[in-house]
């Protein structure tokens, strides 16, 4: 028999709800804008360029681009458009970068919890060490924002066969670890539910430009097409969707690779009339009012 997970059970597309979000919408669109910071010298963290010894400067020197100047150039294109977001957040990065997470908590924007540093995994760790990763985490955030993130994103995707017991037990309400489907669905805990609502793999600059070495282009493509097709396929059999399009500073920073993102943003921007440009804790938000037979 096969192993799995017990999380959540199989449904398939065809056997969904008709429902509608916000504004009689069938596609919510959402950004997930990654403010990571990085240890000095060790620790994980993608590669402009495969790295050589310890201190590797040039990627360290790369990816931080993204705090001192990609991340507030991207904070001006949002304005710009008027795209809200959820920031996946590093803790420490109210010390690293504050003036960055200062100017999307003056926009407005969410806070979900996103590890310590993107230096680690947590799913290396045993359960209590993971238990307290967690609560590191949400305590600085609960103390800089005033109230605790209710979504969370695992440093580099990574959970343990605990994570979601533990993100529950730590009072989380959603999670974005999981691109198994285009709709949010409940998984069970040992806490009680917690909302997988989907996060991208593809429409996502790191497996794009990192992992596939797509260029400026091509990556603003993936997301244009990404989102063109789903208002094709919500019109022919009018089953909801979400479409998460995530974003790092350092990748899409880049003056080059931000006047292509440009592109597609402004496209998406352009339909706000007939779909729901959102947040991750908008759709939560929505998920709690609608009969128990929507969400998969």
């Amino acid at each position: 028999m096969l192993i799995g997970h017990g999380r959540f059970p199989y449904r398939p597309w065809t056997r969904r709800a008709r429902y509608e979000w916000p504004g009689g919408a069938k596609l919510a669109v959402y950004l997930g804008v990654n403010l990571e910071c990085f240890h000095f010298g060790e620790g994980l963290g993608a590669e402009l360029c495969p790295g050589g010894p310890q201190p590797d400067v040039l990627n360290y020197a790369w990816r931080e681009y993204g705090n001192r100047v990609g991340g507030f150039r991207l904070v001006q294109l949002l304005d710009e458009l008027a795209l809200p977001c959820t920031v996946l957040l590093n803790s420490a990065m109210y010390d690293h970068a504050p003036d960055l997470v200062a100017a999307h908590r003056a926009r407005g924007d969410e806070m979900a919890g996103h590890g310590r540093t993107n230096s680690e995994r947590q799913s290396v760790l045993d359960e209590a060490a993971e238990r307290a990763l967690i609560a590191e985490a949400t305590g600085a955030m609960r103390a800089a924002e005033g109230t605790a993130p209710r979504g969370w994103l695992s440093p580099w995707i990574a959970e343990s066969r605990a994570t979601p017991d533990l993100l529950a037990e730590a009072g989380y309400r959603y999670t974005l670890n999981w691109c198994h489907d285009d709709q949010p669905c409940w998984m069970a805990t040992k806490g009680g539910r917690l909302l997988a609502i989907p996060y991208p793999q593809e429409a996502n600059d790191i497996p794009s430009i990192v992992g596939r070495k797509d260029g400026a282009q091509q990556f603003a493509d993936i997301v244009l097409g990404d989102f063109e097709e789903r208002l094709r396929q919500i019109a022919a059999d009018g089953v909801p969707q979400v479409m998460g399009i995530a974003l790092h500073p350092y990748l899409v920073g880049q003056p080059y690779r931000l006047r292509a993102l440009r592109r597609a943003l402004a496209a998406i921007a352009a339909e706000r009339d007939r779909v729901w440009i959102t947040t991750a804790g908008g759709v939560f938000d929505h998920c709690l009012t609608l009969p128990e037979e929507c969400i998969p």
